[in-house]
């Protein structure tokens, strides 16, 4: 069963220099009240895998939206993503003043490479990127011909936290996400070491149906209720 726990006990278990996966796709998705709580924590040096980069502004007029919080405080020292070109703070950071490594996977890959390091797997063999700077990338272990095709071989992506984001999470730590929120979610749940869900609405044991069930409670350790975004 996880510990239901505040925001704020939540964010306390993020140390500096973790590696820490935030599902969602551009926001949508994300786990928006651990990110505010984690934007004013202090924590740094951290290694962020996510979708995206977010950007700035947002449905709420916020000043950074999502995951563009914890860029634009200048707490992310490696950043592990497939898109950055909506956020300027990240060409500022890498190209500039040289203080964020930016590491750049092909979206298909980066969700494929996630997927097998929660499986167990060594790695995932992809036609996506051959001929190009992927693979000289440090994601990149090699290139391999089967069939007389060429493939790269992408290391599997591990965490040592993922933050998920769901609709309703129920007392044994089951989650359901609502519609295109899922996107990244379930696949980063099986690939950290470390699993804080956060919930729109916590409800009973029983209230979600099984087959709504995306996230098993097995996986989940914290829960933190953030109520709606």
């Amino acid at each position: 069963m996880p510990k239901f726990v505040s925001v704020e006990e939540a964010v306390k278990l993020i140390p500096n220099g973790a590696s820490v996966m935030f599902g969602g796709f551009m926001g949508c998705g994300n786990a928006h009240r651990f990110i505010e709580a984690l934007s004013k924590s202090g924590v740094k040096d951290l290694t962020m895998i996510c979708n995206d980069a977010s950007m700035p502004g947002g449905p709420l007029n916020e000043e950074q939206y999502g995951v563009a919080k914890l860029v634009h405080n200048h707490q992310i020292k490696k950043l592990i993503t497939s898109h950055v070109g909506l956020n300027p703070d990240v060409a500022v950071q890498s190209m500039q003043e040289k203080t964020l490594e930016v590491v750049l996977v092909p979206q298909g890959s980066l969700v494929e490479m996630i997927r097998s390091a929660g499986a167990g797997l060594g790695g995932v063999l992809t036609p996506t990127g051959v001929g190009t700077m992927v693979e000289e990338s440090p994601m990149c272990l090699g290139k391999q011909t089967l069939s007389n095709r060429d493939f790269l071989l992408m290391a599997p992506l591990h965490a040592d936290f993922a933050i998920i984001s769901g609709y309703q999470i129920d007392m044994a730590g089951n989650v359901w996400y609502k519609g295109s929120t899922s996107s990244f979610n379930i696949v980063m749940a099986t690939a950290a070491d470390i699993v804080i869900a956060e919930a729109e609405h916590v409800v009973n044991i029983g209230e979600i149906a099984p087959e709504n069930v995306r996230t098993q409670g097995v996986l989940v350790d914290y829960v933190v209720e953030g109520g709606p975004y």
